[in-house]
């Protein structure tokens, strides 16, 4: 959108009741949009950041497994982030973004006003993958029979649904399409989210920033099909309550099923407690005093996944 617009965005993770206000309160008097993200961890929040916010066009990126302990479970997440269609339902001249490849999204939307598809089907904007390796890449169809292409610096088929929204997005607000193809491949990853590191000893995908069931088994299933010889580094998946157990398991014989051929590092309380037999260890520090004695790995291409708490970034050095 910055190609074509003066934008103003959430910076970092200013997503809750503080740092939406101050995302807010710190746009500028000459911008032309703002980009603002509005996140929950429990019913009623995403209606109040609305209420705050008053969006004119929203968009629900998916109803992930995430925060389960807040929401009360996976239909209590999908209360909760479809409080941004409530909101939206109440006036007539806001604008919906929807992946039409979600069922839910499709549902929740269906007969509204002003409503702007993408998917892989039938859409205002179908695209199809392109991808031939680990990063993501999709064409997306325009008008005349064109194509917009893009190749992405974002590791996994599953961020192409990402890319297709940002590309929709752009779209529909006239931004050319040289430019959003432009913005999307020379975007880089940081900040320990999906961002390759090349060290002197190893190549490491560095996903630490969070996780949750669903993103955590992206990750893997995607890693695992383009280094079927890598190390796994997974951290405990955080605010899961009752489920938490049964999550942390789930990923556990994800692994067994998909016969993964190389080595699992587990660290956290809640892995400690699944049936496995892989190297599982309480903390990220108890991790690098094991690999002080047995030796880290090298040669190797790596995933370090888990949530905030866990902090995996702090093992790199050893690698």
């Amino acid at each position: 959108m910055s190609k074509k617009y003066k934008i103003h965005a959430t910076a970092g993770n200013f997503n809750n009741h503080i740092g939406v206000p101050l995302t807010l309160l710190s746009i500028p008097t000459d911008a032309e949009m703002a980009v603002v993200e509005m996140g929950a961890n429990h019913q009623g929040e995403i209606a109040e950041l609305a209420r705050i916010c008053e969006p004119d066009m929203g968009y629900i990126t998916n109803f992930g497994k995430a925060h389960l302990e807040g929401f009360g479970g996976v239909e209590g997440v999908i209360k909760g982030k479809s409080e941004l269609y409530t909101y939206l339902n109440s006036r007539n001249d806001t604008y919906y973004l929807v992946n039409a490849d979600d069922p839910i999204q499709l549902e929740k939307t269906r007969g509204v006003l002003n409503v702007v598809t993408f998917g892989q089907g039938e859409a205002h904007y179908p695209w199809h993958s392109t991808s031939d390796g680990p990063m993501a890449a999709i064409a997306m169809s325009l008008p005349a029979q064109e194509l917009l292409e893009i190749h992405s610096q974002l590791s996994g088929s599953f961020q192409e649904t990402n890319i297709a929204a940002a590309a929709a997005l752009g779209l529909h607000w006239k931004v050319p399409a040289a430019a959003i193809k432009a913005a999307i491949e020379g975007y880089q990853p940081k900040m320990n989210r999906s961002e390759w590191r090349v060290t002197d000893y190893n190549t490491v995908l560095l996903d630490a920033y969070n996780a949750n069931p669903t993103s955590m088994a992206l990750s893997i299933s995607n890693f695992i099909k383009w280094h079927p010889q890598g190390v796994l580094v997974l951290g405990d998946m955080f605010e899961l309550g009752q489920d938490s157990a049964a999550e942390h398991q789930a990923i556990v014989d994800l692994l067994v099923h998909q016969a993964f051929e190389g080595e699992v590092f587990l660290v956290g309380a809640h892995f400690g407690r699944t049936r496995s037999n892989f190297v599982c260890v309480d903390t990220a520090a108890d991790l690098l005093d094991y690999w002080n004695k047995k030796g880290a790995p090298k040669g190797a291409h790596l995933l370090l996944k888990g949530s905030r708490g866990i902090a995996l970034e702090q093992v790199l050095p050893a690698l």
